[in-house]
């Protein structure tokens, strides 16, 4: 049957086809990062400096948040631009026929790969820049809702892995595309409330200077938390961006409801930890110590008070 040049127009139109103008190659220049962290130093500055005695200065920690999400958010497309590009190369190299067209497409689709793989770092770079800038802003790490923050231009060492990417990249045998390899160590503590706020800090020193023991005896340490942002969670994630540590995120599956702590608990301990780091929290923290020690992962106690050693706690209060 045949059709009008119209017809052949709105086909390739609903087909979301167009014709291809000609361009240059597709640029691979980086941004100058001296130039981009004083950039988006000079903007936060600017803008953040209006929130103060306004309506907008409860809001200002969520926009804040949503500034470093917005370079986030461009680098995942790009990454997904690279991901289909990598899958469109095997294809042609599958098929590669020695032709001129095969060999000028498996040219171009490298060229587009190298383009999108460069704003990948670049992107990631503006939001690591972003990010630093939101610790300094509010006091702890930033991290994506719901997925994780690789940053691919410096060897995932200051990688945020969501729990559920990493578990199921483990399950397809992917491990390595969703975690740096390094040794896990499990940090676990809960919600503690403080009568003042010297107590607030001594907690807050404990914490850092027992996972900076912690990291001299481990070098290649990979901290794993359940997330939780209200609790002391939240010190140790602000620790590990300080120390450019890999961070793998176990939140818990809400749809388990009362099972959802104890099945966490499960999955940390099947990562083979070197160590569980404990602070003080609810029943199923203590489950988790139970198990650890039954399955000989050392446990470096600090359940006393305000994240102490709790022998040492004791013998001082008998002293006393």
């Amino acid at each position: 049957m045949h059709t009008n040049l119209a017809a052949q127009l709105a086909a390739l139109e609903l087909g979301h086809l167009n014709v291809a103008r000609p361009s240059t190659s597709p640029c691979t220049e980086s941004i100058d990062p001296d130039a981009a962290e004083q950039t988006l130093a000079a903007v936060w500055s600017d803008l953040f400096a209006l929130f103060p005695d306004t309506a907008l200065e409860d809001d200002a920690e969520e926009i804040a948040w949503a500034f470093v999400n917005l370079f986030h958010r461009a680098a995942a497309k790009r990454l997904a631009q690279v991901d289909r590009a990598t899958d469109e190369i095997r294809c042609l190299l599958a098929s590669a026929d020695g032709s001129e067209v095969h060999s000028g497409q498996l040219e171009t689709e490298i060229e587009r790969a190298r383009a999108a793989e460069a704003a990948m770092l670049g992107l990631e770079a503006l939001r690591e820049t972003a990010a630093l800038l939101y610790m300094r802003e509010t006091g702890h790490s930033w991290r994506p809702a719901g997925s994780s923050r690789l940053n691919h231009g410096a060897g995932c060492t200051s990688a945020v892995v969501n729990g559920r990417d990493f578990l199921r990249a483990r399950a397809e045998s992917r491990r390595r595309a969703a975690m740096p390899e390094g040794t896990p160590v499990l940090f676990a503590g809960g919600r503690l409330s403080f009568e003042t706020d010297e107590q607030a800090k001594t907690l807050a020193t404990n914490v850092w200077e027992t996972l900076d023991r912690v990291r001299d005896r481990v070098a290649d340490l990979i901290l794993v938390h359940g997330g939780d942002s209200k609790g002391i969670d939240r010190l140790a994630a602000s620790w590990a961006e300080r120390r450019k540590v890999p961070q793998l995120v176990l939140g818990l599956e809400t749809r388990l409801g009362q099972r959802a702590g104890f099945k966490r608990n499960e999955q940390m301990l099947s990562l083979n930890p070197r160590c569980l780091v404990a602070f003080a929290g609810n029943g199923v923290l203590e489950r988790l110590v139970i198990q650890a020690k039954e399955r000989g992962v050392p446990v470096v106690d600090r359940r006393g008070p305000l994240g102490t050693n709790p022998k040492r706690a004791a013998r001082a209060a008998q002293a006393a």
